[in-house]
């Protein structure tokens, strides 16, 4: 996997992603960002989230939360998911990222991150050499700092709409997730 500010996969929403597909294609272990990836930010995990983890585990993947935020807000989001969490994560120090694995033993390989931020979840997953899906945030209210990042990043997402176009598909580091583009 070469580095680059583009994403590996960019869809829609986290919640319409092919799982089944992604674990057909040796995928074991998914570390997630919250805040505007799963639910709109500082939301308590909703019914969706739930039905998502619970699907997760059925087919067979680990998984794992990969936030910035303290322990107060990862833990209440954590007390529907039940899953494996990291807080004060600093990304993008790829520091979490292999927390993460070694948490739900997987590898670089086996293992994939789903996020909604270039800056954090983005250049942390490609520093620990990991597939990264980046989601579009799911509720525009955002804090300031985050609004401020999102203008480079939309930059660097029109460039890669840009990219895709005049890239042949066999070129790209991507694999299809769930046919999203």
């Amino acid at each position: 996997m070469s580095f680059s500010l583009y994403p590996d996969d960019y869809v829609s929403s986290a919640y319409g992603i092919d799982f089944d597909k992604l674990y057909a294609e040796g995928y074991r272990g998914i570390i997630f960002d919250i805040d505007n990836t799963l639910v709109p930010h500082g939301a308590p995990a909703d019914a969706r989230a739930e039905e998502l983890f619970q699907k997760l585990q059925r087919i067979g993947f680990e998984s794992c939360l990969l936030s910035n935020n303290k322990e107060p807000r990862v833990a209440v989001f954590n007390e529907r998911i039940h899953t494996h969490y990291i807080c004060n994560a600093h990304k993008p120090s790829k520091a979490g990222y292999i927390q993460a694995m070694e948490r739900m033993q997987t590898d670089a390989d086996t293992t994939l991150f789903i996020g909604d931020q270039i800056f954090t979840d983005l250049l942390g997953a490609k520093n620990a050499g990991i597939r990264m899906v980046l989601t579009r945030p799911i509720h525009p209210r955002e804090e300031i700092q985050i609004v401020l990042k999102r203008i480079p990043e939309r930059l660097i997402l029109f460039s890669y709409r840009i990219w895709r176009i005049f890239v042949p598909p066999k070129d790209r580091i991507e694999k299809t997730v769930a046919g999203q583009k």
